[in-house]
């Protein structure tokens, strides 16, 4: 496995040549250093242990980066994004960087805390009248920015929008994508002016988790200006106002002196600390290092895990990690005949090296699968453990399947036909990738990579047109449902299940169990469910299941009262930004 680990570290050293580049000051001239790290480079390859070479470039790295220090006069809180928003209407995304803007110009019936948490925000109580109807007595005195206040009318108006059909008008009459994440809401009948009553189809286990993932709009102020006006100009009732911007370079946003101070569980219930906030697109990790590094930004998302440990031991930043909920797979088309037989999908996760995975691309910050779920969800399966490492026991499993090297040409072949598949992922996902394929060749499969953009391979994965699939899902709810339906579902059209189902994995029981979860109230009873679901979909194996990584931000030390949340979300209502 040494050539793996080489060329892991030699992916690190070019990623932080880049940071280096960009972050060269004047203590060293930018020749000079390049220099440095081509010599580094070349003894990696040439076969010195990796410790010295990454301490090495480290020390370089150290001697060149200056402490941060924020452009004259400059007050507010910039907040570097990894991708760009897609939408500024809180009824029309299923993304995590759009509901972290739109997280602090709005507010949801309750919210997260940086954990799994949830408490009140606008509902200022929450009751179950029975099995199926939520009764939520909205919090009185809370306006919109636009000065109007926020009655039952608005949150009735918000969530029709969301469940009915077709209820959004621009750019065409199209339903809203975050319906799937309150499938089993019905109807939403206004009692009185702060009363509302929530309607379910059954027993909805996880109501509070997902309700966190829906904002409040205002009825009257939509209805006037339409979704293409509200978009160019979005009103919500959140500690922060929308000033300007463009969802691809930068959202500009200003404290609302009138906010009626956020969730009281979360302490200090007040008017935000920043008077400004920045949400600037920086998609390149090494840009955005460098310009936190250059004091042009305050927070930077998604720290590559070869510069957080760089990144942590500079004057001046620190790198704070939480524990994801974003699990990474390898997803096996089993409907393709390479991956049919159960023993070659077994066979690949036996041939995955996690814990070098997670030492060499995420420096140690990740934990490995325990199969199809986190093992931070609360409802894991305790008693199942990751694959382990063999690479013995996957080629024992291949020669079952009837793979051998028959040809003695180093790649297995079956029936004249070598054992040869392509891992198809986003750029974001080289170095797994790729440290993937190596691995796979390791044992004699002759894997590449292919990378796309996930708009145009999305729609061929659904359609069982691709052999293997590499990238993450999110986890945010806790809670299998709004997760587990999505991967181990069998498709199904028009409704939330198999939406992300990369695999075209089948199996009836588990669609069975997955749909008993969804709506059984007792919360053993369920665990038992979702326990033998996890244990299905783990021995049937339509995807190799790697790790969950840490979430990693880096911040100047002027930003206070900030961490990092699982959920991935920047909320910035209780940040402040020292002088």
């Amino acid at each position: 496995m040494k050539r793996n680990r080489q060329w892991i570290s030699v992916t690190s050293v070019i990623v932080l040549l880049l940071a280096i580049a960009a972050l060269a000051a004047c203590s060293a001239e930018p020749e000079t250093i390049f220099e440095q790290v081509e010599v580094e480079v070349t003894r990696l390859v040439e076969g010195e242990t990796v410790t010295l070479i990454e301490t090495r470039v480290v020390e370089v790295a150290q001697e060149i980066l200056v402490t941060p220090t924020a452009e004259p006069g400059r007050s507010a809180l910039i907040v570097a994004l990894a991708s760009a928003p897609t939408s500024l209407d809180p009824a029309d995304h299923r993304d995590r960087n759009s509901e972290t803007v739109l997280r602090n110009m709005f507010d949801g019936l309750v919210t997260r805390d940086t954990g799994s948490g949830v408490h009140l925000e606008l509902a200022e109580e929450m009751n179950w009248v029975d099995d199926t109807t939520l009764e939520v007595k909205i919090r009185e005195g809370v306006t919109f920015h636009n000065g109007e206040a926020l009655t039952a009318e608005d949150v009735v108006f918000t969530f029709e929008r969301i469940i009915n059909e077709n209820a959004i008008e621009y750019p065409e009459p199209h339903t809203s994508p975050r319906k799937g994440l309150i499938a089993p809401l019905e109807s939403v009948e206004m009692v009185d002016d702060y009363t509302v009553r929530m309607h379910f189809t059954g027993v909805w286990p996880p109501a509070m988790q997902l309700l966190v993932h829906q904002q409040i709009v205002p009825k009257d102020y939509l209805e006037e200006v339409g979704t293409e006006g509200f978009i160019a100009h979005p009103i919500g009732t959140g500690p922060f106002k929308f000033v300007e911007g463009q969802l691809d370079d930068q959202i500009v946003m200003e404290r609302f002196d009138d906010y009626w101070g956020g969730a009281p569980d979360l302490e200090p219930a007040d008017l935000a600390c920043v008077e400004r906030v920045i949400f600037r697109v920086i998609p390149e990790a090494s840009t955005r290092a460098a310009a936190l590094l250059a004091g042009e930004v305050d927070i930077i998302q998604n720290v590559p895990s070869e510069l957080v440990d760089t990144l942590d031991q500079t004057p001046g930043v620190d790198v704070k990690t939480a524990a994801s909920t974003e699990p990474i797979w390898l997803q096996l088309n089993v409907s393709d005949p390479l991956f049919e037989d159960v023993n070659v999908r077994h066979a690949l996760n036996y041939a995955v090296d996690k814990d070098l995975l997670i030492e060499a691309i995420y420096g140690g910050r990740a934990v490995p699968l325990p199969g199809p779920l986190s093992p931070f969800n609360n409802y894991v399966n305790e008693d199942l453990e990751p694959y382990p490492y063999d690479p013995d026991m996957a080629l024992a499993l291949l020669e079952e399947a009837g793979w051998t090297d028959s040809d003695g040409n180093g790649i297995l072949d079956r029936n004249g036909q070598p054992f040869a598949f392509t891992i198809d992922t986003i750029e974001l996902w080289r170095p797994q990738a790729e440290a993937l394929a190596s691995m796979f060749r390791e044992i004699g499969i002759d894997a590449g990579v292919r990378f796309w953009e996930y708009s145009v391979v999305q729609p061929q994965l659904l359609a069982c047109e691709r052999q293997a699939f590499l990238d993450d899902w999110g986890d945010s709810a806790f809670d299998p449902v709004g997760h587990f339906e999505a991967k181990w579902h069998s498709v199904v059209a028009g409704e939330p299940y198999g939406r992300g189902n990369f695999s075209c994995y089948s199996n009836e029981r588990v669609d069975e169990l997955i749909r008993a979860g969804e709506v059984e109230a007792d919360e053993a009873t369920r665990q038992e469910i979702y326990d033998e679901a996890q244990q299905l979909v783990y021995d049937d194996a339509p995807a190799v299941f790697l790790v969950l990584p840490e979430v990693a931000e880096g911040s100047s030390e002027r930003v206070q009262n900030w961490e990092p949340a699982s959920d991935g979300r920047i909320n910035l209502h209780d940040v402040c930004l020292a002088p």
